[in-house]
């Protein structure tokens, strides 16, 4: 088989959920035609980053998986026979939605589904009012293309979870992502979190010798710019490509599947593992010896 072409769809939203569909869809299919294999998307792309605010109102954008949106993206899946990495706002039950990543094999079938295990409540962050905490844990989802391992935007700051979705067999680690600057923000300290940011995940990709891919919005919402500059880093933490920091992006990037073993031969992080040693991870807080939780 050859080595997948992943496709990273770098988006700005508008206020309207059906437009943006459209344009997801629009993009996947482009991407497709143009050689991607793997397409993903951005964090929540059906709307405009709305955990800005606290609304009760703003759970009307949840829908179902299975659904509309899953119904629409399967479609251009199996016409394109293209896998898809696709965000949405779930609506699980009555008083119960998650922030969901849904995996689409090439044949328009649902692969496997994540939701979002780390919760940010931060200004403009506001997200523990709409997500409940997800309950599938750390998974890889096996696709035409590759396995591939799924988290979302918070979880990308948590070297736990991408060692767990490497360990479980991972060959990529997609991110959907939606994060940006603050309003009134010094230039330097943008540009130290964007740093900061990018080297977390650069770090995850040379930590478990996977392949990285990181989809970021674009634009202005609200008050929050967000910063674009999706990438792809390969498992020796390089950079292949990089996405505009300004305006809507379309990246097309080849993944050789070889490096992922030749890096870990050269780097045998995972062999090397004391697992032995390991298990206060699961603790809080360590102090002088003891145990805090």
């Amino acid at each position: 088989m050859r080595n997948p072409i992943v496709g990273l769809v770098q988006m700005s939203a508008v206020p309207k959920p059906k437009s943006n569909l459209e344009k997801a869809l629009d993009r996947i299919a482009r991407a497709a035609r143009d050689g991607a294999t793997i397409v993903c998307l951005q964090e929540l792309f059906r709307s405009q980053y709305f955990c800005q605010r606290e609304d009760v109102e703003l759970f009307k954008l949840a829908e179902p998986i299975p659904g509309p949106s899953t119904r629409a993206i399967a479609k251009v899946a199996k016409q394109h026979k293209v896998v898809v990495v696709a965000s949405l706002f779930e609506r699980r039950a009555a008083g119960v939605y998650h922030n969901t990543a849904v995996v689409f094999d090439a044949d328009g079938s649902i692969a496997g589904t994540y939701r979002k295990m780390h919760i940010p409540d931060d200004p403009l962050y506001y997200e523990k009012f709409y997500f409940t905490p997800g309950d599938l844990g750390f998974r890889t989802h096996a696709t035409r293309y590759g396995r591939c391992g799924v988290l979302v935007c918070w979880d990308q700051w948590f070297p736990e979870a991408a060692r767990l979705t490497a360990l479980s067999g991972a060959q990529f680690l997609f991110y959907p992502t939606a994060i940006g600057w603050l309003p009134g923000e010094k230039d330097e300290v943008n540009r130290a979190q964007h740093e900061a940011w990018e080297t977390m995940q650069r770090a995850h990709a040379i930590a478990n010798g996977v392949y990285v891919v990181v989809v970021n919005r674009v634009g202005k919402e609200g008050d929050l710019v967000f910063w674009g500059q999706s990438f792809v880093a390969d498992p020796f933490g390089r950079v292949l490509a990089r996405a505009s920091s300004r305006r809507e992006d379309t990246l097309l990037v080849e993944c050789d599947l070889s490096l992922i073993e030749e890096t870990r031969q050269h780097w045998p992080f995972l062999r090397d593992r004391r697992i032995d040693a390991y298990s206060p991870l699961t603790e809080r807080l360590i102090e002088e010896g003891t145990v805090r939780r």
